[in-house]
């Protein structure tokens, strides 16, 4: 059985949108090489619109000149995966492999986890929110920023408890801490 993986980037008060951004670290080398390792082997992701959107530059990103290795290795990783975008406003995808769902249907991603060769990962707070609330996330990795925004998108949702381990934890040159944490 495949788990279930919410992965995001997150302000250090725990936003994971914000009006004006959640802080750096995403772009530092070093981090974009962790997070290309750590999720090489996701074989779908589960996207709601607006992640998607954000997404999708990877179905061209390996076309603009002069790309460091590890945005032309994250490009190829994402192309090779399948994504699913639920979403009730999208006319239409964009990029390959990719399957438009107009509801998010919890018994649908179960059954998904239980025949998937390889993870999948939920991404965004609001889809996420969701799969959390069915009980489907197996695992959480925040990459947390060294800034704090003060309100927006929670990386949690509210009214959902959770007890984890902690996994795994890591804190890079640039101050972006990782934390790996499994649903108990």
């Amino acid at each position: 059985m495949a788990k279930l993986i919410y992965s995001m980037f997150t302000s250090l008060d725990g936003y994971a949108e914000s009006e004006g951004g959640i802080g750096t670290g995403a772009d530092d080398p070093e981090v974009h090489t962790f997070v290309n390792d750590l999720f090489r082997s996701v074989g779908t992701y589960l996207y709601g619109r607006r992640m998607y959107e954000t997404m999708v530059y990877w179905e061209t990103a390996h076309t603009v000149p002069d790309q460091p290795p590890q945005i032309l290795q994250y490009a190829r990783d994402w192309q090779a995966a399948e994504k699913i975008v639920y979403s009730t406003t999208l006319e239409s995808v964009s990029s390959t492999k990719t399957t438009l769902e107009r509801t998010f249907d919890p018994d649908a991603v179960r059954k998904l986890k239980a025949e998937a060769e390889h993870d999948l990962t939920v991404d965004g707070p609001t889809l996420a929110g969701q799969a959390i609330a069915a009980g489907l996330v197996d695992e959480y990795h925040l990459f947390v920023t060294t800034s704090v925004v003060g309100g927006g998108k929670r990386f949690f949702p509210d009214g959902v408890r959770l007890d984890l381990e902690l996994v795994k934890d890591h804190v890079f040159g640039c101050g972006l801490i990782y934390a790996h944490y499994r649903t108990r």
